[in-house]
């Protein structure tokens, strides 16, 4: 959530970044109505604080007071004023709920050299990973042709027990998935990442601090009927909630978090050929980076996380490629945010980049909504942090890029140095 007097003292860099985002132009609207929304909220500030200082001077003068007649006029009078300043403190609360509903409908502000665009076709490639896309001797199968081929993933199973876009994993394709998850844990535990496993659960509360609609049309989220519960669609989500409300020392930041949960979306609208198999379902498994930092301290970590995801890739020989987002693809929270995209040789006619990472540098506004402050030592005051998110592996997508990348002609598929420890083999399949 942006800060409200940002808001008003910027806004028209505040509507320029709505319209670079492709927000509707209600949403500007809006902005115009936030502006008269705080000036009345501020003037009933004023007349609450006035009447206040009346109320007080009132109660002293009656036991001060000359007869019953004058003790009665006073008592009055304090009623009226009681009266008065309920009426008033209503009023500022209910202007106080309605400029707050406009704040948390604002994104982020974008960062300045993010390219201005409407979705992901402005993106920008920035650079590209050790190992260019490989130029295979034979016809390279898709991920869904080599798992029927070793009755490795099962749909129709999935269909049957829980519905469409679910699935199992079978047999060595499990234990490339659990090597997977081993070998980001282990670097980013090695990297000073504390380790989490995190609930597939949150509260509505913290789903809408994060940035997420856990209620509505337009939400991507599994909510839980009866409660105030929502299933995760990313460990970003229990990350960031596991210190809202709290109050950091700075000493402890940065913070750096790896968690692992399953993330549930319902990818409502998402079908199509380049969607097809696990590059998009509805549950998978996956290992988060994310971090609490003081604002100073931000920018080099967003460096960091990206850099890790390319070690991560590198280390497992994949191609792939970083570009930095368009505002129109950034997602609300983020003021900056770098995606990987991997080179999957199975997906279109003759093989596309497909995104298996983002890191976002999401500045205060989560912590704002969070309310998740630190405080420095010999200092007044509590400050906002600072939090950033990045994918290591999002198990599915992960999965897809490894497969398709190191089969071989009969099918089998050499397992990446990297994971060989991990998984005691150095092919599958065959």
């Amino acid at each position: 959530m942006l800060d409200r007097k940002f808001i008003l003292d910027n806004l028209t860099a505040v509507k320029a970044n709505c319209q670079n985002r492709g927000l509707p132009g209600q949403l500007l609207a809006e902005l115009d109505q936030l502006v008269e929304i705080e000036s009345q909220r501020r003037a009933q500030l004023q007349l609450l604080e006035q009447l206040n200082r009346s109320a007080n001077e009132i109660s002293p003068k009656i036991g001060k007071a000359k007869d019953a007649a004058e003790r009665e006029a006073l008592k009055e009078e304090g009623r009226r004023l009681r009266e008065e300043k309920q009426n008033a403190q209503a009023a500022h609360d209910e202007l106080e709920q309605r400029a707050v509903a406009i704040q948390m409908q604002l994104p982020n502000m974008a960062h300045t050299a993010a390219p201005i665009g409407g979705d992901d076709h402005s993106n920008l490639e920035v650079g590209r990973g050790q190992h260019p896309p490989r130029q295979f001797a034979f016809k390279p199968l898709d991920h869904l042709q080599l798992g029927e081929k070793w009755g490795w993933i099962d749909f129709e199973g999935g269909a049957r027990t829980t519905g469409a876009g679910f699935y199992f994993l079978k047999g060595e394709l499990v234990l490339l998935d659990l090597a997977l998850q081993q070998f980001a844990v282990n670097e980013l535990f090695r990297r000073g990442y504390h380790p989490t496993i995190t609930p597939d659960l949150a509260q509505d509360s913290i789903l809408l601090g994060i940035g997420f609609m856990p209620r509505g049309p337009e939400t991507q989220v599994y909510s839980i009927d009866g409660t105030s519960l929502s299933l995760i669609g990313t460990a970003e989500i229990t990350l960031g909630g596991l210190y809202s409300g709290q109050i950091l020392d700075e000493s402890q930041l940065p913070l750096r978090l790896c968690g692992i949960s399953h993330c549930y979306r319902t990818e409502a609208g998402a079908a199509g050929r380049a969607s097809r198999g696990l590059y998009r379902v509805h549950q998978f498994t996956k290992v988060e980076m994310f971090a609490f930092t003081t604002p100073e301290q931000s920018d080099a970590l967003h460096d960091e996380l990206r850099q890790i995801e390319c070690d991560l890739f590198d280390a497992l020989e994949v191609p792939y490629r970083v570009v930095d987002t368009a505002t129109g693809d950034l997602g609300g929270p983020a003021y900056r945010k770098w995606d990987l995209e991997a080179w999957m040789p199975g997906r279109g006619e003759a093989g596309e980049w497909g995104e298996v990472t983002s890191t976002s540098n999401c500045t205060d506004y989560q912590a704002r909504r969070l309310n998740i402050r630190y405080k420095k030592s010999g200092e007044k005051g509590t400050h906002f942090v600072h939090t950033l998110n990045g994918t290591a592996i999002a198990l599915s997508r992960g999965l897809i890029a490894v497969l398709e990348n190191h089969q071989n002609a009969d099918g089998s598929v050499t397992v990446p140095a990297a994971l060989r420890s991990y998984l005691g083999r150095d092919r599958i399949g065959g």
